[in-house]
């Protein structure tokens, strides 16, 4: 039924596939910024603290009885940590973003987005009730301008801390245009939290941000902290709110309980060893710019190349070589790329090794 589709992907390099990749190779590919994927002390510690309770799995909606202690308690540790009033835990980024867009903005209310903002949201979007509109990548100009020439009961501004194909940080000003403006930030700090700040806490952190009524931070559990799911900060009002409007909360079933025990272990591991990974990320961004020439802002790195087909034959020279690097094509971004993901537990000289490599292919 969908041969013709399928065939023009294929033609044009942009069939996408599910791979089990050798265990062996050099990882630079993943989202897995600390390691913790592979750390089994988190996952023996995690087992214990669910041993513990008397149910193992949420068994329902977290409004009806799948809310669980371990929920609870990771939820009041984001927020003394981050510094928010409330906290809900969400099975996923996808769904956190889903539940954010599709919920907060109604009828009479201004919804703007990054252009560049993650598909998830894009998603919630088109659910919501309001109107919908973009502004120009990380551009605070052309958010003041849209903001300033829009008519709204409410405006709802969505960014991301760290967007996740470019490598590049939200704009500080983006914070103090919706300030001025009275507009609800929704920051996503899938690719921030446990990247970016002198504690791993996020952009807030890295621009030294109080947060604020008008703030929101949703995060992922999936990434830098070696889980699954996600969790939404904000004031009590909006908490309780999205409890009792988006969909993607009420009608799903409450997180797993392992997977939110497991992020909790990792953030608190991450906290009693900060020291450590705040040297090896200075000397992975060091290392980064002087081989690639390239100054990272956070842990991802792009490399443009252009053509797919050119973008494959790179890969796979390093896949040869025993190196995994991501191979984005069109239409996840305008331009084929090589995306490098600098890992915080590989050995820095093995790093350098794997970054020469890189250089050898994408510079030929």
């Amino acid at each position: 039924m969908y041969q013709k589709e399928l065939e023009a992907l294929r033609k044009s390099s942009r069939l996408r596939e599910r791979m089990i990749y050798d265990e062996n190779l050099l990882d630079l590919a993943s989202n897995d910024y600390l390691g913790f994927a592979h750390m089994p002390k988190l996952l023996d510690r995690a087992y214990q603290q669910v041993q513990r309770s008397a149910a193992h799995a949420p068994k329902a909606s977290q409004l009806v009885n799948g809310y669980h202690p371990i929920h609870r308690e990771f939820e009041a540790y984001l927020c003394e940590r981050n510094g928010f009033e409330a906290g809900i835990v969400v099975g996923s980024g996808f769904l956190a973003n889903l539940s954010l867009l599709e919920a907060l903005p109604r009828k009479g209310d201004l919804l703007i987005l990054d252009r560049e903002y993650h598909a998830s949201g894009i998603v919630g979007s088109r659910l919501c009730g309001a109107k919908v509109c973009y502004f120009e990548h990380n551009d605070p100009k052309d958010l003041a301008r849209i903001l300033e020439s829009e008519h709204y009961h409410r405006a709802i501004v969505a960014v991301e801390g760290v967007y996740s194909m470019e490598g590049d940080l939200c704009e500080r000003e983006i914070f103090e245009v919706a300030e001025q403006f009275g507009a609800l930030l929704v920051v996503d700090e899938a690719h921030s939290a446990g990247v970016l700040g002198e504690e791993f806490l996020g952009i807030f952190e890295h621009y030294g941000i109080i947060p604020k009524a008008n703030h929101i931070k949703m995060g992922t559990l999936g990434k830098a902290f070696g889980s699954y799911g996600a969790y939404i900060l904000a004031t009590e009002e909006i908490v309780t709110f999205l409890q009792n409007r988006a969909k993607a909360i009420i009608y799903a079933t409450a997180p797993s309980i392992f997977d939110i025990a497991l992020a909790y272990e990792g953030m608190k591991y991450l906290q009693e060893h900060q020291k450590r990974y705040r040297t090896q990320r200075q000397e992975n961004f060091t290392l980064c710019e002087r081989v690639l020439g390239i100054k990272p802002q956070s842990a991802i790195v792009k490399i443009e190349i252009g053509e797919s087909q050119r973008v494959i034959a790179m890969r796979d020279i390093l896949l040869e070589w025993g190196i995994l690097v991501g191979a984005i094509r069109p239409p996840t971004v305008k331009k084929a790329i090589i995306r490098l993901i600098l890992r915080l537990h590989l050995d820095v000289e093995v790093l350098e090794g794997a970054l020469w490599r890189v250089k050898e292919v994408t510079d030929g």
